[in-house]
């Protein structure tokens, strides 16, 4: 059973392959939004992972992400999560991400818990 309160931390290396311009969101060599945002989903899902029922996992649904700050190549993003909420399935975490010189951005995300094989399945089944 999830409770509020579990907490998760994941960092990410900045380098040339996860900046704006590599990933096409902007032209300088700093920390791209985009990673950011897969940084803060990363260690939500890795924070409850282990406490869910086999064949089950999350899936992302909303993200609402503020990035405050740069970060060259050469440092590192951290992430920090915490489940603040379960509703049901639906899990809503807070995420505040720093690197070596201070905070860098914060938001809210919610997850959706599912059955990994019936959510596949129906993923599939828009192929035809």
């Amino acid at each position: 059973m999830l409770e509020a309160g579990i907490r998760g931390q994941a960092s990410v290396a900045v380098t040339p392959e996860n900046t704006a311009r590599a990933m096409g969101s902007g032209t300088l060599e700093v920390f791209a939004t985009p990673a950011l945002a897969a940084l803060a989903e990363k260690t939500c899902w890795e924070s409850v992972a282990s406490q869910l029922d086999p064949g089950c996992g999350t899936v992302g649904t909303q993200l609402s992400l503020e990035h405050t700050a740069p970060t060259p190549v050469g440092m590192t993003v951290t992430c920090e999560s915490e489940l603040i909420a379960v509703d049901g399935r639906k899990l809503t975490f807070s995420v505040t991400m720093r690197d070596e010189k201070g905070p860098v951005g914060h938001g809210v995300h919610q997850r959706f818990v599912i059955d990994d094989a019936k959510f596949f399945a129906k993923a599939q089944a828009k192929r035809g």
